[in-house]
């Protein structure tokens, strides 16, 4: 049956309420079914200079020929992940971090253990593919996980793609962390610095880049405040401690590496949106595993 044939046909059915709309009934038969190889390959093919050789971002659980009923995105696949993922019917998890608790996702001394085989058996028992992306996401042309960032932090008309700094409007070091927590809905955050230090040039640094980059970072550009997930207590809090005591108005926030980069695994779900129209996708953010007092 041809389109015109298709619609015709289906004015019938629109009229004794068998149909809502004849043309989304005919595009959901034409719709085009995706399996998880395909769906990493369109991801990756927009990467510059990938496929990467060296990678964390591979298959853990599951099989490139898996034909996909839905895709949730997210920062950890917890228990509650993997069960939500489930009852919604998708049977591809995207996250954006180690999901068998290292940055290689090692299994191989985690074999006989309780708590491993719990959330790989319930995958394995469920269909269910889980497919890393930490690098080929980070290493867009513009880094995905900054950009979501950027967007959930409502700061997109001060950024300029593939940059660091944003020059945001003036406020205090105080009025910048209840923001931050604000829009990210985190209950609360360490900081270093003066809360009444006027903050305009930002250096946004999400997730643990290292004390290094961060250090350099702060050297090369001389933010007001850098905007981070998380740095060792001995490395760049210790820096920017040292330039207030000899007098620099330097501050530091570090928001949790989970909060910080949750925005890119939305941006992975808006970009599947995107380029696999049709298909089931869904962002669940997994939270933070460490809890305030």
């Amino acid at each position: 049956m041809n389109r015109r044939h298709f619609i015709h046909a289906s004015g019938a059915l629109l009229g004794a309420g068998m149909l809502s709309n004849p043309l989304d009934t005919f595009s959901l038969s034409q719709k085009k079914t995706w399996t998880v190889g395909e769906i990493i390959d369109t991801f990756i093919s927009q990467v510059p200079n990938a496929p990467f050789a060296q990678t964390v971002d591979t298959i853990k659980v599951g099989s490139r020929e898996t034909v996909v009923t839905g895709v949730v995105t997210t920062m950890f696949t917890t228990m509650e992940i993997i069960h939500k993922a489930i009852e919604l019917k998708a049977n591809l998890i995207i996250p954006h971090e180690p999901t068998f608790f290292s940055g290689q996702d090692d299994t191989d001394y985690l074999q006989n253990d309780p708590v491993f085989r719990a959330k790989y058996d319930l995958m394995v028992k469920h269909g269910i593919t889980l497919w890393r992306n930490h690098d080929y996401v980070h290493r867009m042309t513009d880094d995905g996980v900054r950009v979501g960032v950027v967007g959930d932090l409502g700061w997109d008309e001060y950024y300029t793609p593939g940059s660091r700094i944003l020059t945001i409007p003036q406020t205090n070091l105080q009025g910048l962390i209840e923001h931050i927590k604000t829009k990210l809905g985190v209950p609360a955050m360490r900081y270093v610095g003066d809360l009444n230090q006027a903050c305009t040039k930002v250096l946004l640094l999400p997730g643990a880049v290292g004390g290094r980059l961060q250090i350099t970072q702060i050297m090369e550009h001389r933010p007001d405040v850098l905007v981070c997930g998380e740095s060792n207590e001995w490395e760049t809090p210790e820096y920017v401690r040292a330039a207030n005591e000899i007098g620099m108005k330097l501050s530091m926030i570090e928001i949790g590496h989970s909060a910080s980069e949750e925005g890119g695994s939305e941006f992975v779900k808006n970009w599947l949106n995107q380029h696999m129209p049709g298909l089931p996708i869904f962002h669940i953010p997994s939270g933070n595993s460490l809890s305030i007092l």
